[in-house]
């Protein structure tokens, strides 16, 4: 692409390097330098000072923890109200898109997708272990009781229920209004224009959108790390190979090659046809379990589980331990519910950015109850069924799901249910290829995200930089599980948790830049109909996936516009180039 604007210093882009004329046309050059140049350097300490920068993983996990839990848990409550109240609120009607649009995808796909980015690895990481080990290892009460297990699956759906999907919902929301309905750029800095106005296109907005792509890097590093400890401990069940470091590192190296053949061929050849494939799967592995498992267990569990999750929902959200009171409680808290709410948190912007890239057309009431409660009524039947079925095992003493690994409880599961050898390990197999899928669907996924966030907002990034952040992911994690050890675990979880912090201050911000940009939107102050901006389609071409063509051979814009080749892409759809390479928003009523 090149610009027809000859204005300013530098001509535009035409002047200057081959590289100078790259970085203005296809990225956002202080973000995109900015964040390759910190991780490469992360990369390169971790690598050469593994037991240093452990340390300060360590260091940074036990005070963020301490002092700032509180934080965590009342941000995390404070979202899920948020996003309650608009799905009931008259905003609910307001599209993500201008008035007439209609979706880009359809329900099945456009769940598959939510589904599968937004909790992936995680939910079959931890689905037949965290029940267990909540209920034998309590933060309070008596363990090992039948109480005991029902506040352990009650915990189990405080953290992967509600909260982490209202936590996605305020940055999803926010980027599918404000690039959809008010044609500003996909990048989180948009978010903040009712607030921070033109900065948002100076470096305040781009100290955001570097904090989103650091939080998206390790929250999917913290992800993919899970993923290859439990594709380690299948293999070495199946077939003997030790589940070391090196055999993890090896299984992310490959399993990465896989992810970028998915985001190579873009959202709707690769990423929606491997959520397809990858929820069905699941589904039948779910479905395996519950058949050849305790039935009854599960089925009367699903019911009184649900019950006593929605009935102490207020209490559990606002439960906080203290450290110097109540250390033991504190300590449990600590390596669960917050390193959940920071993982979740770092996740934000990719789980939101990316589910607001596939559900334009959408209401803001269909895009709250679809993203709030459709994923979270699967987790539900996901961890009763698994979850219920590892309880069942851990409380009749058939199996100590509890006592042993995290990563290996799922493959025990499958190996104590009563059917044949052979099955046992087709469903050992059948495990693999699922946590593999969702490896691959989480890092292609979170690579379009990346690319996007450094792009300048262009949802169809080019291929040559959606490869280079998806090999920045796999070398993420693999520093990450290096610098680990033994206790890579830990150095995931303190990833987590500190890139999770300065985020969840943004989220507060956009939340309320959200809501002040709802509150004068036409649609619910009878201003008339939505006015994006001069660039056809408010600056989203829904569908350019499926018609890569075009958008190489896309019409160049006027002169007078400023815009460059291909205006159809948001990051151009401002129609006003500054000299620092930053759009100016639309104006008049498309103005956030």
């Amino acid at each position: 692409m090149t610009t027809t604007d000859s204005g300013g210093p530098e001509g535009g882009t035409e002047g200057g390097s081959t590289l100078t004329r790259y970085l203005r046309t296809h990225t956002n050059p202080p973000v995109f330098l900015v964040s390759g140049i910190v991780v490469l350097a992360f990369l390169a300490v971790g690598a050469i000072f593994p037991d240093g920068t452990s340390g300060v993983f360590s260091a940074l996990l036990d005070g963020i923890s301490r002092y700032f839990g509180w934080f965590y848990i009342l941000a995390a409550t404070g979202f899920l109200a948020f996003a309650l109240y608009l799905m009931v609120s008259k905003y609910g009607r307001i599209k993500l898109g201008p008035d007439d649009a209609s979706p880009e995808y359809g329900t099945t796909a456009w769940f598959a997708m939510l589904f599968t980015a937004g909790m992936g690895i995680g939910l079959v990481f931890y689905g037949v272990y965290e029940p267990a080990y909540h209920a034998m290892n309590p933060p309070t009460g008596p363990a090992g009781t039948p109480e005991a297990a029902e506040r352990g699956m009650n915990y189990t759906f405080y953290h992967w229920g509600l909260h982490p999907w209202a936590i996605y919902i305020v940055l999803g929301l926010a980027m599918g209004y404000f690039c959809f309905r008010k044609g500003l750029p996909m990048r989180p800095a948009s978010a903040l224009y009712p607030l921070l106005g033109q900065r948002v296109f100076r470096w305040p907005g781009a100290v955001v959108d570097i904090l989103a792509v650091f939080g998206t890097l390790f929250g999917l590093a913290t992800s993919l790390g899970l993923g290859s400890q439990q594709i380690g401990s299948g293999l070495n069940q199946l077939t003997g190979l030790p589940n070391t470091t090196t055999t993890q590192v090896l299984v992310v190296c490959a399993i990465t090659a896989v992810a970028v053949v998915s985001v190579m061929l873009g959202v709707d050849k690769g990423i929606r046809r491997l959520s397809l494939v990858n929820l069905w799967l699941a589904f039948a592995l779910m479905v395996f379990v519950f058949a050849v498992g305790p039935k009854m267990f599960v089925l009367t569990g699903l019911a009184d589980w649900t019950g006593y999750y929605l009935q102490n929902i207020i209490g559990t959200s606002f439960t906080v331990f203290n450290p110097d009171t109540q250390p033991a409680a504190f300590d449990w808290q600590a390596s669960w519910t917050l390193f959940y709410w920071g993982w979740w948190m770092s996740w934000a912007p990719f789980v939101g950015m990316f589910i607001a890239r596939i559900s334009y057309g959408r209401t803001v009431r269909q895009f709250v109850s679809g993203a709030l409660l459709a994923p979270v009524g699967a987790s539900i039947v996901w961890f009763s069924v698994l979850g219920g079925t590892g309880l069942a095992q851990q409380l009749s003493g058939q199996a100590d799901i509890a006592g042993g690994s995290s990563e290996s409880s799922l493959f025990t599961v499958l190996s104590t249910l009563p059917v044949g050898g052979i099955v046992s390990a087709i469903a050992s197999v059948l495990a693999i290829v699922v946590v593999v899928l969702f490896f691959a669907t989480s890092s292609d996924s979170g690579s379009l995200v990346v690319d996007m966030l450094t792009n300048g907002g262009d949802p169809h990034p080019i291929w040559q930089q959606r490869l280079f952040w998806a090999l920045m992911e796999g070398a993420v994690t693999i520093v990450l599980l290096l610098v680990g050890g033994a206790a890579a675990l830990d150095a995931l979880q303190a990833a987590s948790i500190t890139t999770g912090l300065p985020f969840a201050v943004v989220l507060i911000l956009m939340a309320i830049g959200v809501l002040k940009a709802l509150r004068s939107d036409p649609a619910v102050t009878d201003g008339g109909p939505v006015v994006l901006s001069d660039t056809a389609g408010g600056g989203y071409r829904p569908g350019a996936d499926r018609d890569a063509e075009a958008e190489e051979t896309a019409t160049p814009a006027t002169a007078e516009t400023g815009t460059v080749e291909g205006g159809d892409d948001p990051k151009h759809a401002s129609g006003e180039s500054r000299e620092d390479g930053a759009e100016r928003p639309v104006t008049g009523s498309a103005q956030a």
